[in-house]
């Protein structure tokens, strides 16, 4: 899976370590500036290199990794986790915000609603 060479593109490095599921979705992500090296935009064929600090944001987390080892090559999902380590303060941010959406009761109900809470809605939208 690790590639011999010194450096690989951005947007295949971010589709092999699975971030995103297509190259092509992970060029748009860098396009849009959701992907940053030290702080900057880069551009879908920018080299990616050992030991390199990203930040991807990725719908409303924000993951900060560092590079530390190339492929261009899609593997197993066990193989991409070998591609890259989150930062710890990464790692207690994404914690931090899942024990908030816990504890936040409006973000507890998921999916559509059921005739019950249909019922209630209407009732209190008076029709």
């Amino acid at each position: 899976m690790v590639d011999d060479g010194s450096s690989a593109r951005a947007d295949k490095w971010l589709w092999a370590a699975r971030f995103f599921r297509t190259r092509s979705l992970a060029s748009q992500a860098i396009d849009l500036g959701r992907v940053r090296i030290a702080g900057e935009r880069i551009k879908p064929a920018r080299a990616v290199k050992l030991g390199e600090r990203l930040e991807i944001h990725a719908g409303d987390q924000i993951l900060v990794v560092v590079v530390r080892a190339l492929s261009a090559q899609r593997g197993p999902a066990s193989a991409a986790r070998t591609l890259y380590e989150e930062t710890t303060e990464s790692i207690a941010r994404r914690e931090r915000i899942r024990a908030q959406n816990a504890s936040d009761p409006a973000r507890s109900r998921q999916g559509r609603p059921t005739k019950r809470d249909r019922r209630r809605i209407e009732g209190m939208l008076g029709r």
